[in-house]
């Protein structure tokens, strides 16, 4: 019992591993080549595996690139966001969670640029997973603004659906991008930007 759950461990590990290395030749391509078409065979090839491989692993193209993303937020330090966006008080909470999409951001930034270029020009071509990620992001913020107005902290003349806009808007790819790569600003002084902003915007 004990060699065949070490042989189930070493077979596990062997898998992950596997799919590590996949992942990073997907990631590893898309830096060098981001405006080339993503081939599912020049993946293999650079991971070092067969093309079937690459299916057995994800199932499909579609879920290459939904565990890319899954594998970016885990990476980037989506759960640390998760916890401080969650801060008993929802206005700490905003600063939290602002400053950890700015790092999350900053972490991948290439290979995230790459992907939402993509997605804007062929949703198809990376099977759906950022409009996915975009959605989660989506509900988050409308929960942010919601918990926002339930501890009395919007401004009298900001709805719900307002303060949801612009946070939806703050935290884009898209507004940290424009700062960190476009003014140079180092990660802390976009989530202080990004943060200042929205205080002064929404809270009162």
């Amino acid at each position: 019992m004990a060699t065949r759950k070490y042989e189930q461990r070493l077979r596990a590990e062997a898998a992950e591993e596997t799919r590590r290395r996949i992942l990073d030749a997907l990631y590893q391509r898309l830096r060098e080549a981001p405006a080339e078409p993503v081939s599912i065979d020049r993946i293999a090839q650079m991971a070092r595996v067969a093309r079937p491989t690459v299916y057995l692993a994800f199932g499909s193209r579609a879920g290459l690139f939904d565990a890319a993303g899954a594998d970016l937020l885990q990476r980037g330090g989506f759960e640390r966001m998760l916890q401080a966006s969650a801060h008993a008080s929802a206005r700490e909470g905003l600063r939290g969670g602002i400053c950890g999409v700015a790092e999350m951001y900053a972490a991948n930034r290439d290979v995230i640029r790459v992907l939402s270029s993509m997605a804007q020009l062929d949703a198809a071509a990376v099977g759906g997973a950022v409009q996915r990620l975009e959605q989660g992001r989506a509900s988050g913020m409308a929960h942010l603004a919601q918990r926002l107005a339930d501890q009395g902290a919007l401004r009298p003349d900001v709805t719900v659906d307002q303060a949801t806009d612009l946070l939806w808007l703050l935290t884009s790819f898209e507004s940290f991008d424009l700062l960190y790569t476009g003014r140079k600003l180092s990660v802390d002084e976009v989530a202080r930007a990004l943060t200042t902003t929205a205080e002064h915007t929404l809270i009162q």
